[in-house]
């Protein structure tokens, strides 16, 4: 990972999230009903959230997750700027997650893959 981007584990904005997804793949999986109401729930809602960001502050990669912290980690979101792809952001988020929800010795980690037709971005 390019040592000038920062894993900060943070309360994003909603509308910082959502200007994030403009430069993501990750946007495709949200419906367009009530997208800006039922975004605000998902930043303020997940157990763990992650962002990457550049040197100059902006939002290159994310995570939000779920988790007991005792047995499981279920990963809702997975995001990386296009700009920024292939440089292990992604790895290095998903690593600490797992670390933060207590380590791989006793959290399983869950990750689903979505991907719809019907973006709002």
């Amino acid at each position: 990972m390019n040592n000038k981007i920062e894993i900060i584990e943070e309360r994003l904005s909603a509308e910082e999230f959502t200007d994030f997804l403009k430069r993501t793949d990750l946007g495709s999986q949200y419906p367009k009903e009530r997208f800006a109401e039922r975004i605000s729930k998902l930043v303020n809602n997940a157990t763990i959230s992650l962002a990457a960001r550049n040197e100059e502050g902006l939002i290159v990669g994310v995570l939000f997750g779920l988790t007991d912290y005792a047995y499981w980690l279920y990963v809702t979101d997975l995001g990386v700027d296009r700009a920024y792809e292939g440089q292990g952001i992604g790895r290095q988020l998903m690593k600490t997650a797992h670390d933060k929800a207590g380590g791989e010795k006793d959290i399983a980690v869950y990750l689903i893959a979505n991907k719809r037709d019907n973006s709002i971005l």
